[in-house]
């Protein structure tokens, strides 16, 4: 039985949806004002790969990602660039789709976008106002009664008392509690902005996710995601108004991917330690980065550095060798298939163990390098398998002759000069002259590409 960790309840529990068979899910997407960094991706393929495995297992998945485009930010950054607003916000959204589709990430079912909600927003503030948790302000924004909601901070266990000596009311602000937060946020003079009730103005960034959710999956639904800075405020807040609105519980499961660090350090602007996925995609194979991100279970930590891309890319390495030079057979036998198989979907049914399922992906491998040269047969029925389980996790989804010789980036020696390299090497070993053969091979692999000689001939791939 799929077992989820539920950062409401602390604790593992067995997955029960509301409707069998089906899931709804929620994950808070993009704020689109600059281009995604590699903490973006790391949830981007965390929930990507939630999303394929509960397919793969049966369920019917309703995956659900909103994008933020209008906020403080995208304004402000629109500003600095002289640029309007929505030119801004399609420019980024473009950019996450083209950094999406080369890390292999599905698009979701329902990609809301906050502008598109506006009316789903301003009913949810009434609704609020209506039910006296929420008011207007003489300043034009409307704000959330925190403290008449009388269970926030479940999600966080954050004490009201403890929030309310240590917060404080900025001197623009109209709020009646340094607690509350802004539902509708009034224009400032050239400013997007819609016509409400209370004015020109925009929502809140909570509001946003709160209405979209309701619009897309209904008062309450199974799973709620995101990332590891959104537990609070967002999402307690974001509980507080929709069960304030619609009187029900919000969601029954809420899941959250751990953070990303650099070289053991929190990545920040101001650290110099940030990097967008373009940034790190010129410099790794996007699988390899992808592979990098899947390994390392959803909810810990990663630690991103030059080693860590590295050795993801050996051990990527690894797979795609063992598939070299064998043709996949899903109707051939082996005894282990069967094995293998129930191992692996026990680890992701475990809270989603994508560790523990590679382990078992190498055990696969293992035995495959030992039936290549014995038993083709069984090596097609293992390589099979393979590539079946590891695509649920998007992986090995290439040729092994196209992923491990890939395509020569700045400074590498392109696939004509290797072979023609080879050529000659072939040509001093047929005159004797293994000097020169063993010359070629250094300079090769001072170079980063890799020879592999066998009865067949010679192959190579490029080291890292």
């Amino acid at each position: 039985m799929l077992q989820i960790y539920n950062t409401l309840t602390k604790k593992k529990a067995p997955f029960e949806p509301l409707q069998p068979g089906h899931i709804n899910m929620y994950v808070c997407g993009i704020t689109v004002y600059d281009y995604c960094h590699i903490g973006h991706a790391r949830v981007m393929v965390c929930f990507d790969v939630i999303t394929r495995y509960l397919r793969a297992r049966g369920w019917n998945v309703k995956y659900v990602r909103n994008i933020t485009d209008v906020d403080d930010k995208i304004i402000k950054r629109a500003n600095e660039n002289n640029e309007p607003v929505d030119q801004l916000t399609e420019r980024m959204i473009t950019a996450m789709h083209e950094d999406e589709d080369r890390l292999s990430v599905l698009r979701p079912d329902l990609e809301p976008r906050a502008t598109a909600h506006i009316d789903d927003i301003i009913t949810m503030v009434q609704t609020l106002i209506e039910k006296g948790y929420a008011y207007p302000a003489a300043n034009g924004d409307v704000y959330y009664r925190v403290e008449k909601f009388a269970t926030y901070g479940k999600l966080t266990n954050k004490n009201i008392e403890e929030l309310r000596s240590g917060a404080r009311i900025e001197v623009e602000e109209a709020k009646e509690s340094p607690l509350d937060f802004v539902l509708w946020k009034s224009a400032k003079a050239g400013e997007v902005s819609w016509d409400s009730p209370w004015g020109a103005g925009r929502p809140g960034w909570h509001i946003e996710c709160s209405a979209m959710s309701k619009c897309c999956l209904g008062d309450t639904f199974d799973i709620h995601g995101g990332g590891p800075d959104l537990p609070f405020p967002h999402h307690e807040n974001e509980i507080a108004q929709s069960e304030a609105a619609n009187g029900c519980t919000y969601v029954n499961t809420w899941m959250h991917a751990g953070p990303v660090r650099v070289n053991s350090e929190k990545m920040s602007k101001s650290l110099g330690n940030f990097f967008t996925i373009r940034d790190v995609l010129e410099k790794y194979n996007a699988e390899v980065v992808r592979f990098f991100l899947a390994r390392v279970h959803y909810r810990s930590y990663i630690d991103y550095s030059e080693d860590s891309l590295k050795e993801a890319r050996v051990m990527l390495e690894r797979f795609y060798q063992a598939l070299v030079g064998v043709e996949l057979n899903a109707t051939a036998q082996h005894p282990l298939v069967d094995e293998i198989e129930q191992a692996f979907f026990a680890a992701m049914d475990d809270d989603f163990n994508t560790p523990k399922a590679i382990s078992v992906l190498f055990e696969l491998v293992n035995e495959l390098n030992k039936c290549k040269q014995t038993t083709p047969q069984q090596a097609s029925a293992l390589a099979a398998k393979l590539v079946e389980l590891a695509g649920i996790i998007g992986l090995l989804q290439q040729e092994p002759d196209a992923f491990l010789k890939g395509d020569a980036k700045e400074g590498e020696l392109t696939a004509e000069v290797i072979e023609q390299m080879i050529a000659e090497r072939v040509e001093a070993k047929a005159t004797k002259d293994f000097a020169q053969a063993d010359l070629i091979r250094e300079r090769l692999a001072e170079r980063g590409v890799i020879l592999k000689d066998s009865r067949e001939g010679t192959t190579w791939y490029r080291e890292g």
